[in-house]
């Protein structure tokens, strides 16, 4: 089913497919955990103009659906807008709207100057989960007194004053299923031909699970594993001076 979300961004994202984990081999022998993420493209349905709403936006489609899951309003959209009919709908809040025009496609060519990204995703549920688990208690004594409640909190509240749970307090209850947004990913590798991507380590969320994909939002100076690897055979080219003993 169609679905709009309305994102405070400054750069366009896309959404990918998580296909699951691999490794990868460097020339140095060093081995990388890759996540790799099967990538949509994403088209342009509207570019919105600050003169009508107030604040300039672009609107992107991604994925295929069927015209009979369509409701009627939708179908309507789609038509006056000429293009074919897209699952989800998101809405980027940029600066500059010139560079995009109603119809056009892009994929991963976007991230080809950049070495980091963000991701969000959701985490997988685990269903209704213990304090042990969900918090990392420590539980209660194994013997002396304890039974049955080996795995159970502890005490919750305090006296007759307050008189109450407080919110907030860590206790059993539903864990996982939830939106987390990993920063500063690398980029390992790109493949535009079958349009994969490949980032470091692992991301939440299931295999075929949704991965929102965008530019890292922290500007900051970082090396990446091949630059590393180049700065260490360097170091070693080049000559040690010797100390000099007095």
């Amino acid at each position: 089913m169609w679905r709009l979300r309305y994102n405070l961004m400054s750069e366009i994202a896309l959404i990918g497919k998580k296909i699951g984990m691999t490794r990868e081999f460097y020339k140095s022998g060093q081995l990388v955990p890759v996540t790799v993420l099967k990538m949509e493209k994403a088209r342009v349905i509207q570019v919105i103009d600050k003169n009508k709403r107030g604040y300039n936006a672009v609107q992107l489609g991604y994925g295929k659906i069927k015209n009979s899951k369509l409701t009627k309003a939708m179908k309507g959209f789609f038509a006056k807008k000429n293009t074919e009919a897209k699952n989800k709908l998101k809405e980027f809040r940029i600066e500059n709207t010139d560079s995009y025009k109603e119809g056009n496609e892009f994929g991963l060519e976007i991230f080809k100057d950049i070495k980091f990204v963000d991701t969000r995703s959701k985490t997988i549920g685990k269903g209704f989960a213990g304090a042990m688990k969900r918090h990392n208690f420590g539980g209660l004594r194994a013997t002396h007194g304890v039974s049955i409640s080996h795995r159970s909190h502890g005490s919750t509240g305090q006296r007759q004053d307050p008189g109450k749970v407080f919110k907030g307090k860590k206790m059993a209850g539903h864990m996982g299923d939830k939106l987390r947004t990993m920063q500063n990913i690398e980029i390992i590798r790109t493949d535009l031909e079958n349009e994969l991507l490949y980032l470091k380590g692992s991301i939440p969320g299931t295999k075929n699970s949704e991965i929102l994909v965008k530019k890292s939002v922290k500007n900051f100076k970082k090396l990446t594993i091949s630059e590393k690897i180049k700065a260490a055979d360097e170091a070693k080219k080049t000559p040690e001076k010797k100390k000099k003993w007095k």
